[in-house]
């Protein structure tokens, strides 16, 4: 069983920075890719973005592109989500979520994860 921690996550104007963290505690993540999805009220919960085991491959949502920077420190068991230039429409949960190998062009569709965090709020407001 994976244990998925997600931080980072808070109140800030529109564009400014947040950057959120996925730490999985006493759990390897080196065999594991990682993706970000978040949820705003009434809608669907979307990928954001996604790492592959060694940061060979890191994907995108077209809406983040550009603003979004995803990184992973395996000695630490971490993938990081920087977030840059907010806008309200980024608000929501930002859940971090894992399996084992990898994916290539399903990387974001939710069903193809294994764990997931509890989320953290990220809301966008000035």
């Amino acid at each position: 069983q994976v244990q998925l921690v997600e931080s980072g996550g808070g109140l800030v104007q529109p564009g400014r920075s947040l950057r959120l963290s996925c730490a999985a505690p006493g759990f390897t993540l080196d065999y594991y890719v990682i993706g970000w999805f978040r949820q705003a009220p009434g809608k669907e919960r979307e990928g954001v973005s996604y790492i592959s085991r060694g940061s060979i491959v890191v994907k995108y949502a077209d809406s983040v592109k550009g603003r979004f920077t995803i990184s992973r420190d395996n000695a630490k068991n971490t993938v990081y989500l920087e977030m840059n230039s907010l806008k309200p429409e980024d608000s929501g949960i930002y859940y971090c979520a894992t399996k084992r190998g990898a994916l290539g062009s399903r990387w974001s569709d939710k069903n193809e994860y294994e764990y997931w965090g509890q989320g953290t709020q990220v809301t966008v407001s000035s």
